[in-house]
């Protein structure tokens, strides 16, 4: 777990501020920014956009951070709703990731607003501090959590290479100082029948809906013999026009999850061949699209999860003794790699969970406003252990985090 923080530097005849001063004014700079932070996540909540749509999300932090002297570059790995601000010159560069997108129908129910005025708020708190710390501070703007892999494309693009860790908070029904999560990917199926009279000559038709429904069938027969941990999950976009027409095109959306991008590989053939057996038996054609990136599994730096939850603790925050796990995210493929950590915040929410709509009203109170206050100072805290670490600072600076070696990194879907 977490090495043990140093003692402050007693340093004040030089100048410079020890340990407790520094996490004064980081917390400092997040309460009298608090105003303009709960304004932010107010405004993207109430304006939620789509992946790679966060205009008004991108310019807003983007606007909160330009006017805290950031050098702010919007439109980073050719993503025009991406920013990277950069804020400092010292040799060990912690990134912040703030994610933008929201949901289809259901707003921001995995409270990406809150991530967002966080990022930003502990953006804020390091850029105060950085000169003292010896860090550089880059808070990423990162599109497209929901669909798309914002980050598995910047980190490609080269957007991360040079940040030596990186750091993000989650809203969450419960609180975990630590991220447990599935590789993942998506695919779109397309069945091609023929469409006829469904009444005068259904004969002379070749039901792509049937051939949908046989695939459904076969795939949750398939999931009794699964391995532990995998999962398969879709719904049916286009199953037809009119009651009395043969459908002679159906779509369907699935996703699949693995404990490891290496099981995922595994198991993504296997639910091809269900739908390939839908079109066999139907007399449809099939053709797929896999999802062009892929999420990985999350590796945890444990000296950052330890830092964060002491720092999460000092904050009022209650861990349980299990926490959930599930879901997936492109922040897991950057803890491939650089040291990452993905904590969730505890929202008062009830029975309420992400992805439901009752989550995304849970996401604008009171609540979700110290939430996000809390994760900011959180943050902050842990970037300032981890750079006042000597031991854990060598380890930041000598890993390597330009992204390379593809082969390594099986994101890409061929």
């Amino acid at each position: 777990m977490a090495s043990t923080p140093p003692r402050a530097p007693d340093d004040r005849a030089e100048g410079k501020p020890g340990r407790s001063e520094i996490r004064s004014a980081a917390r400092g700079v997040v309460e009298r920014a608090s105003h303009d932070l709960v304004a932010l996540s107010h405004a993207i909540w109430d304006h939620p956009e789509l992946a790679f749509e966060e205009v008004q999300a991108s310019a807003r932090c983007s606007e909160v951070l330009d006017r805290a002297g950031f050098r702010v570059n919007q439109g980073v790995a050719d993503l025009p709703t991406s920013f990277v601000a950069e804020y400092g010159s010292g040799p060990l560069v912690v990134g912040i990731c703030s994610e933008l997108d929201a949901l289809p129908d259901v707003g921001h129910a995995c409270g990406h607003n809150i991530i967002a005025a966080s990022g930003v708020g502990a953006g804020l708190a390091l850029a105060r501090i950085a000169d003292d710390l010896g860090i550089t501070v880059r808070v990423f703007g990162t599109p497209a959590e929901e669909a798309g892999g914002g980050k598995i494309l910047m980190a490609e693009r080269g957007a991360f290479d040079g940040t030596h860790l990186a750091m993000m908070v989650h809203p969450a029904n419960e609180e975990s100082d630590a991220c447990d999560v599935l590789a993942s990917n998506g695919c779109t199926y397309k069945m091609h029948g023929r469409t006829s009279h469904a009444s005068s000559d259904p004969h002379k038709g070749i039901n792509a809906a049937d051939a949908l429904t046989i695939a459904q069938v076969a795939v949750g027969l398939l999931r009794q013999h699964l391995e532990p941990g995998c999962q398969v999950h879709g719904i049916v976009t286009k199953g037809g026009a009119a009651a009395n027409i043969v459908p002679g095109y159906a779509e369907a959306s699935f996703m699949m999850r693995a404990p490891t991008i290496e099981r995922l590989l595994a198991l993504e053939p296997r639910i091809h061949r269900c739908f390939e057996a839908g079109a066999l038996a139907a007399g449809a054609r099939l053709e797929y699209e896999v999802e062009p990136t892929r999420f990985s599994e999350f590796r945890n730096d444990e000296a950052l999860v330890g830092w964060y939850r002491a720092n999460a603790e000092a904050l009022g925050r209650e861990f349980p003794a299990n926490p959930n796990g599930g879901g997936s995210t492109d922040m897991a493929n950057l803890s491939l790699l650089m040291p990452v950590i993905h904590p969730m915040l505890a929202l008062d929410c009830g029975p309420w969970v992400n992805h439901q709509p009752e989550f995304a009203a849970c996401c604008r109170n009171a609540d979700a406003d110290k939430t996000l206050l809390d994760g900011a100072i959180g943050l902050a805290w842990t970037a300032i252990d981890a750079a006042l670490d000597d031991a854990a600072r060598v380890r930041f600076l000598a890993a390597d985090t330009a992204y390379g070696h593809r082969a390594r990194y099986p994101w890409t879907a061929p």
